[in-house]
């Protein structure tokens, strides 16, 4: 039974006949846990909280940067330099105490992810990169949970629920990750800060919805978005015979690590920790950061000099042929590009931080703030 103060908190919800004191105990003894407390995992923690979810679990590693007020609304001002997660936890139970709060400030690999997914009835992906996305979507269909996915880049955003029990997955869409040089980030591209509102409002949706069992999922169908021509349309997506995760003929039955699938390390890269040492030891280097000014502004390594990418051709005689150069940017995607265009102009000893400042983040200082 729900308690007086929970009835009159959830009255709103008691009065539709789809959910009714019923229904919110569902909510009440379900359990979800949100990959990520950024732009997505944002509306998503606070609307499950509001919504009377019994147990939110929340796995993020970052610190709040001012940067990521715009669209990360779960945080403020007085947040930013703490953990988002002990900022999160803080506002999810003011906004509703009756809710558990877990959190794990560590990120998602191969070695963690089953154990952590799976005390949980849904997991929420609210994620922006492909290892974990990947990851995620692996993890949900061995463990045969639901996946509700969402994504958002500049102006566009998707969402759907990935539920191999019912369903296609994440790798019927797409069955393998692009290589993370390929894919700009919203850090590269931007986004509208109202986008990841719009469709973690979507996820938050879908989850209470599988919780309650009501309405017509997002299983079997991806969402997209275009807040420019402000219009909805949905494809429908069927299961894939050949996919090697859900297909009767998979092939895919453990985790790989995702990062370095989609960022390979070869000769003409260079780890984070193998820069750590260097750097330790005196090396000889010239490192370059080609991130944007808003992004060195919020951090860089001491060493590095700043080009923006888009500055390289003009500014490549400020880099010296003959040295050693260490290609730096937000995870490898935009380094690499740019250690290509100087290796095409007759530069021989051009190396890419593998992983970025994200890996040095991860790897080496996680004090550093990454834009």
């Amino acid at each position: 039974m729900l308690t007086d103060s929970e009835r009159s908190r959830y009255a709103r919800h008691l009065v539709l006949p789809e959910i009714g004191e019923a229904g919110q105990r569902k909510l009440r003894s379900a359990s979800v846990f949100i990959v990520g407390a950024g732009g997505l995992g944002s509306p998503v923690a606070m609307y499950l909280a509001a919504a009377g979810v019994g147990r939110i679990g929340l796995a993020d590693f970052d610190r709040v940067d001012s940067s990521n007020l715009q669209r990360q609304i779960l945080y403020g001002e007085s947040s930013v330099g703490k953990r988002k997660l002990d900022a999160a936890r803080e506002r999810l139970g003011d906004l509703n105490p009756h809710v558990r709060v877990e959190t794990f400030n560590e990120a998602l690999s191969s070695r963690n992810a089953l154990q952590l997914l799976e005390p949980y009835d849904v997991v929420v992906d609210g994620t922006d990169n492909f290892p974990t996305r990947y990851l995620v979507n692996d993890a949900c269909a061995l463990l045969g949970k639901p996946n509700v996915y969402g994504s958002v880049y500049r102006f566009e955003g998707q969402a759907s629920v990935f539920d191999t029990r019912r369903g296609p997955c994440y790798r019927c869409l797409y069955p393998e990750p692009p290589p993370a040089h390929l894919v700009p980030s919203c850090a590269e591209g931007g986004v509208l800060g109202v986008l990841p509102g719009i469709i973690g409002t979507i996820q938050a949706a879908e989850a209470i919805k599988l919780i309650a069992d009501v309405g017509e999922p997002l299983i079997g169908r991806l969402l997209m978005f275009d807040a420019l021509a402000m219009s909805f349309r949905t494809v429908r997506l069927a299961k894939n015979a050949e996919c090697r995760l859900c297909g009767p003929k998979r092939t895919i039955r453990e985790l790989i690590d995702y990062e370095e699938f989609c960022n390979p390390v070869n000769e003409l890269d260079i780890t984070a920790s193998e820069l750590s040492e260097r750097i330790s030891r005196g090396d000889k280097m010239v490192l370059v950061d080609v991130r944007e000014p808003h992004e060195w502004d919020g951090g860089h390594l001491e060493l590095a000099m700043h080009i923006p990418l888009q500055q390289v051709p003009a500014r490549a005689t400020e880099i010296p042929a003959d040295a050693e150069i260490i290609m730096i940017c937000r995870s490898g995607g935009r380094s690499a590009r740019a250690q290509q265009f100087l290796m095409s102009n007759g530069y021989k000893k051009v190396k890419n931080l593998a992983g970025g400042m994200l890996g040095w983040k991860k790897d080496v200082d996680s004090s550093v703030t990454v834009r």
